[in-house]
């Protein structure tokens, strides 16, 4: 499915600023874990450089390599969160707009075969959404603002090429996004549909850039 130049939503777009609800969420985690990380860093430090027997320096260790690890999860969180910050999800007459604050690009509804909605459970009564968008002719999987949304899974009907768009959603956009979409095209809702904790994925990064070299 190519992706012709595009300018701008409408002016008329319902416009979802999915990056700043998911920093406001994940950068208080983020900051957690980094300081958690430190301390633990520390204290694995403070081990191995002076205590002289073996138990506490393998402790030590042991501690130095907790450490890196939350630390490294931490910073990479807050990291993720700062530079997806500006990203909004606009939609109109034309189709889904995705934007990361510096570029964007839009799946134009007379692309599309259907549009529905994914959820999964996560951890203890909270829930992780999706919109599926499914095309009616394969797409560019390696479009330079689309790719990370990707996925290659059976499709949800079987004239439909595997490679379809997944747009994990915020809770709390959840009903703003849905009637969004079902006042621009009706005719595209496929509706609703639980699906296995986890669903959301990983977008193909090892064979993005490897197609891409």
């Amino acid at each position: 499915m190519s992706m012709k130049p595009v300018q701008a939503p409408a002016p008329t777009a319902t416009v979802v600023r999915t990056g700043q609800r998911n920093a406001s969420r994940m950068l208080p985690l983020g900051i957690v874990l980094t300081a958690v990380g430190l301390l633990v860093l520390c204290a694995g430090v403070v081990l191995v450089a002076g205590v002289g027997d073996g138990g506490p320096r393998l402790r030590g260790i042991g501690g130095i390599v907790i450490g890196l690890f939350i630390l490294f999860i931490g910073v990479t969180s807050l990291m993720s969160s700062w530079a997806s910050r500006r990203s909004t999800v606009s939609i109109d007459p034309t189709g889904l707009w995705v934007s990361d604050g510096k570029v964007r690009n839009v799946v134009p509804w007379q692309t599309l075969a259907g549009v529905g909605l994914y959820w999964s459970r996560f951890g203890r009564g909270a829930k992780v959404y999706s919109i599926e968008l499914c095309p009616s002719d394969p797409i560019d999987r390696d479009d330079p603002v689309l790719w990370p949304l990707v996925r290659d899974e059976e499709p949800l009907r079987p004239n439909l090429p595997r490679l379809r768009y997944r747009l994990p959603l915020p809770p709390s956009s959840r009903d703003t996004v849905v009637t969004a979409i079902r006042a621009q095209v009706p005719q595209l809702w496929l509706g609703e549909a639980e699906r296995a904790s986890g669903h959301i994925g990983m977008p193909d990064r090892k064979g993005h850039r490897e197609r891409m070299r």
